[in-house]
């Protein structure tokens, strides 16, 4: 019955009235979300693309490397949960600022340093800024759109995971060799601050930007009106709805951050791809995760527009991502180049249609200002997962001479297992009764 009745809310206005109404200046906030996330993941891919160079004039072994991302990640976990309750504290605009400001100094310190301890450090301070891009992401597109909008526009803004992801290969290689490695890490913080200074010019909260016409706020806000009051963490741990999410970003959060970190590594060691040549294989794989995270977030609103419940058209969404995943369980085994880069592709493409609907199950089930936190604790999730999985996948590259088959069954069926935990514990996206509660 909540289903049907959300859906039947969300349905009151149709996005495609919206330009005739009032305009689409939404979608140019949309698209600062977007430059920020590809910054991001330029910012990421930097230390697995420059890796196998790096491994030689540094000096680390695979155990190492593994205990430098998981530096990175035991601090995105830390920032995740510090960051999303900064955010929902005092406000996108500035919060946002905070966490890219943060980043940006961290990715050029990566220039300074000459150790692998060094590395650990840089990439601790980076895991803190870059962990306010999601929470801070997230609270905008639930400021910004109505519900109906949120998983596309999620979608569109989480596709700048696989754009960063596409362009660091094309132009981080180059620059390391014709500048020196350090230049790598320069280039992508200089950008960060040059988006921190666009941020502040041109945002506002929809209900103060004198941009944005009448008719399109009242857009925007046609979604039932939900209460300001802040939220502290312990209201939001007790809801089953809670720990859908945080189970669902533990189990394939670790997934994305294997693909990032060691598909260079992988590419390198199984096929032969030298820094240089590593560029089309991943220029590929990152465009097909593109096309998943935007068909990720438009498959559930086709099924809304089909009358189907917000629970079904998420769920099956969803569904659709896990079971397309599960053919990289051949990928390490596969011989042909281009035979694995498909089956990466694949995954890749998939997880980026999971991600647009898992983020989105947030705002599904949580008010506006409880988002950034839900996500933030999620994030943490996530990244505690991609911690574990990136201990292991050091200790089981230097134990069998980079023999990567677990890793690939691991991620194959991690979205299946997932999923039927949320399917448990929320079995119809039900949204958390929290307001109720405050007023009890």
């Amino acid at each position: 019955m909540a289903d049907h009745s959300e859906a039947a809310s969300i349905a009151q206005v149709d996005a495609a009235e919206v330009p005739g109404v009032g305009g689409r200046y939404r979608w140019t906030i949309c698209a600062l979300l977007f430059a920020a996330t590809t910054i991001n993941y330029i910012d990421r891919q930097v230390l697995g693309l420059l890796a196998p160079e790096l491994q030689h004039v540094i000096g680390w072994n695979e155990i190492q490397y593994g205990y430098i991302v998981t530096a990175f990640q035991a601090a995105y976990a830390i920032g995740l949960l510090l960051m999303g309750r900064l955010i929902d504290r005092i406000g996108t605009r500035i919060g946002y600022a905070v966490a890219i400001g943060i980043w940006s100094l961290a990715a050029m310190g990566h220039a300074l340093v000459r150790t692998a301890l060094g590395f650990g450090v840089a990439r601790f301070a980076l895991g803190i800024g870059e962990a306010g891009n999601f929470p801070a992401g997230i609270k905008t597109v639930a400021e910004w759109f109505p519900k109906k909008e949120r998983a596309f526009a999620t979608g569109i803004f989480n596709s700048g995971t696989n754009v960063g992801a596409t362009i660091a290969p094309l132009v981080i290689p180059w620059i390391a060799v014709k500048l020196g490695w350090q230049w790598g890490f320069l280039f992508t913080g200089i950008f960060s601050l040059i988006w921190v200074i666009a941020w502040l010019t041109i945002y506002r909260p929809p209900q103060d930007h004198p941009k944005l016409s009448p008719a399109e706020l009242r857009y925007i806000q046609s979604d039932p009106p939900e209460s300001a009051a802040k939220l502290p963490w312990l209201q939001l741990v007790p809801h089953k709805q809670m720990w859908a999410f945080l189970i669902g970003k533990f189990l394939t959060d670790p997934i994305w951050w294997f693909f990032l970190f060691w598909l260079p590594k992988f590419l390198y060691t199984e096929h032969g791809l030298s820094l240089t040549s590593l560029g089309l294989p991943l220029v590929v794989i990152y465009n097909a995760a593109s096309v998943g995270s935007i068909f990720g977030g438009w498959l559930p609103a086709r099924f809304l527009k089909m009358g189907w419940s917000i629970n079904r058209a998420r769920k099956t969404a969803m569904l659709v991502c896990a079971i397309a995943v599960v053919p990289i369980v051949f990928a390490a085994n596969m011989k042909s180049l281009w035979g694995a880069v498909a089956l990466i592709s694949l995954a890749t493409a998939a997880h980026q249609g999971w991600s647009a609907n898992l983020f989105t199950l947030a705002s599904d089930m949580f008010p506006r200002r409880a988002v950034a936190s839900v996500v933030g604790i999620g994030g943490f999730g996530g990244a505690i997962g991609g911690m574990c999985i990136a201990t292991f996948t050091g200790f089981l590259l230097q134990l069998t001479h980079d023999n990567y088959v677990p890793v690939f069954v691991i991620a194959g069926s991690a979205y299946l297992i997932a999923l039927l935990f949320i399917q448990l514990l929320a079995p119809r996206l039900t949204p958390a009764n929290i307001d109720s509660e405050a007023n009890s």
